[in-house]
């Protein structure tokens, strides 16, 4: 239990934290919820940082570290699911492609770990992360500034296409994740396809 895994755990216990204060109603909440994730996904960057300075790679945070990051990734976009500005329905389908590529790799990992054989994630798997990390922040923050149209700004009587443009960047984003996600995932599996033979 080095201090890099230690980080790694600190990203799945703050997870609910995280989801917790993004579904209160109170001030600022998606604000608060916000630096939370935003302090959470920087032990992603911090635990590889460390482990490969400091040659602390394990295979219990090889394979523990992407486990976080979906854990972490996949709550937001759950909390997401519950929010009426946000087009739901297309989260909806958004979630599950995201859930289809972490099961198949998940499972091809967890292949890899019966034969001996710890999978890290690649280039293209920690874009990914990167992605869905910068299209959640943006949504957070879609959301808070949404919340102004009724509260500090509400006397300013901005037009509401003001308030439009942040939620449809933010809902692009997510799809440009998507995306991403699904490319990633494909070459994950081309990368591995050996395990899933039983030679």
């Amino acid at each position: 239990m080095n201090i890099p895994n230690k980080l790694t755990i600190t990203r799945m216990v703050g997870t609910p934290v995280f989801l917790a204060l993004f579904l209160m109603r109170f001030d600022w909440h998606y604000f608060v919820s916000g630096w939370v994730f935003g302090a959470v996904a920087i032990t992603d960057l911090l635990d590889g940082y460390i482990a490969r300075k400091k040659g602390l790679v394990t295979n219990f945070g090889a394979f523990l570290d992407p486990i976080a990051d979906k854990i972490l990734t996949t709550a937001a976009f759950i909390g997401f699911l519950v929010i009426d500005r946000l087009n739901t329905l297309a989260l909806v389908w958004a979630l599950l492609l995201i859930l289809v590529r972490e099961f198949a790799v998940t499972s091809v990992r967890l292949m890899g770990a019966g034969k001996g054989v710890i999978i890290s994630a690649n280039i293209w798997g920690k874009l990914k992360t990167i992605m869905q990390y910068v299209s959640i922040l943006v949504t957070i923050a879609a959301l808070e500034f949404d919340t102004w149209k009724t509260g500090i700004l509400q006397s300013q009587r901005l037009p509401d296409a003001v308030y439009d443009i942040p939620i449809i960047a933010a809902q692009v984003l997510i799809w440009i994740a998507v995306g991403l996600t699904i490319i990633s995932g494909l070459i994950y599996i081309r990368d591995n396809r050996c395990l899933l033979s039983d030679k």
